[in-house]
């Protein structure tokens, strides 16, 4: 890859010293949809800023439930993952692949070194922990405030931006495990925006209305 393409995947940094820099010390890697790049207590090695596909962070209690938190999409990286590195910590996240990836991975001993000589990598930090930060919240918001129904449908529309698709291919399990809830729920408030004619549920697919966002908003 050279600097210029690099500059086209990641367009919040100009400066050319930084763009070589990444690709000096930074790793491509091709990930495939499915592949876990992280689990709970595992050590970060490298902060993966993600150039094509996306990615999702959950949590996940001791009795293996996940919740839920946000997608990387191309530009972005993880700020549970910055911080795990500035603390040495182990990783609190699970970070699995949802649609085949290209990312380059930075080492976390140049990670300081980066932030004190570059701005615009100071910046694309600051940047990435007040939006991984809101989006946190949302779902914590979710989670305390919000009935299962209102959760699910803020899945739906989460996993239609971030695929770019109206059909989801899922099933009702995968669904229940995300929002910590059981299938038979899941299932049920399916049925019931089928009833609405807002989606059609087929088989491990959920075909959603072009308004839908718009019809669950009013």
């Amino acid at each position: 890859m050279t600097t210029e393409e690099l500059r086209r995947a990641l367009p919040n940094f100009t400066d050319p010293e930084l763009l070589e820099q990444l690709l000096a010390k930074g790793s491509l890697i091709d990930l495939k949809a499915g592949t876990v790049m992280m689990q709970p207590g595992q050590f970060i090695k490298m902060v993966p800023i993600v150039l094509d596909g996306s990615i999702k962070i959950s949590r996940m209690d001791d009795d293996g439930r996940e919740l839920f938190l946000y997608f990387l999409d191309a530009g972005e990286t993880c700020a549970l993952s910055l911080t795990c590195c500035s603390s040495s910590k182990p990783s609190e996240i699970k970070a699995v692949v949802e649609e085949d990836a290209t990312v380059i991975g930075i080492p976390i001993t140049v990670i300081d070194q980066f932030s004190e000589k570059y701005k615009q990598w100071k910046d694309f930090v600051s940047t990435t922990y007040q939006s991984r930060f809101q989006e946190m919240l949302e779902a914590l918001d979710a989670v305390a405030f919000k009935r299962m129904d209102e959760r699910l449908m803020r899945y739906i529309v989460a996993k239609m931006r971030q695929l770019q698709t109206n059909e989801l291919h899922t099933t009702h399990q995968e669904i229940a495990n995300e929002l910590t809830t059981s299938r038979e729920v899941v299932s049920r408030l399916l049925k019931q925006l089928e009833k609405k004619k807002w989606i059609e549920l087929g088989r491990n697919v959920i075909y959603i209305r072009d308004d839908f966002e718009e019809l669950i908003s009013k």
